[in-house]
């Protein structure tokens, strides 16, 4: 028996969905998926809406960080390693590594934000979305709520309210 059970409502226009995304969410429902032929700004919006910030910022600050100090060591290292004395300056000297330091912060924060956006979004997706429709690539919009078998007919209802061509269940 399945827990969770995906309804679909398909929207000829921008302003029914978002009705239907406001009006879910008002309900309680927060686990949804939304398809466009391109992107709208009014659904992003009211999906964005009280939602938690990313994750993915975390990824990006101890990528940069690790980038710092991994800077700051390699050139200190190489320095005590193959000390140079060049006209009486100390040998491990701060402000010539701050550039060595400051793009391995660049570079480590990009990769470490690629990383956390590929691992947060369960980036590739192997298999198509049950929900996915062709037409949502041409003219139509449709949202998609995952929620428990029991609560379907609710959320039918909600999107039929709101002005949906199309309800069912996938």
């Amino acid at each position: 028996m399945a827990t969770t059970e995906t309804v679909l409502g398909v929207f000829a226009h921008v302003d029914t969905t978002v009705r239907a995304l406001e009006d879910l969410r008002a309900k309680g429902y927060h686990d949804l998926t939304v398809y466009t032929p391109a992107p709208v700004h009014e659904i992003e919006e009211a999906l964005e809406r009280d939602r938690p910030v990313s994750r993915v910022r975390l990824f990006t600050l101890i990528g940069a960080l690790t980038g710092t100090a991994s800077g700051f060591l390699l050139t200190i290292w190489s320095a005590l390693k193959w000390g140079l004395v060049t006209g009486g300056k100390p040998i491990a000297s701060i402000p010539p590594y701050v550039v060595i330091a400051f793009e391995l912060t660049i570079l480590f924060g990009g990769v470490a934000t690629l990383l956390g956006l590929v691992i947060l979004a369960r980036l590739p997706r192997l298999r198509p979305s049950a929900a996915y429709d062709p037409r949502f690539t041409n003219d139509r919009f449709g949202v998609a709520v995952h929620c428990a078998p029991e609560r379907g007919p609710s959320v039918r209802q909600i999107l039929t309210t709101a002005g949906a061509e199309e309800v069912g269940a996938r």
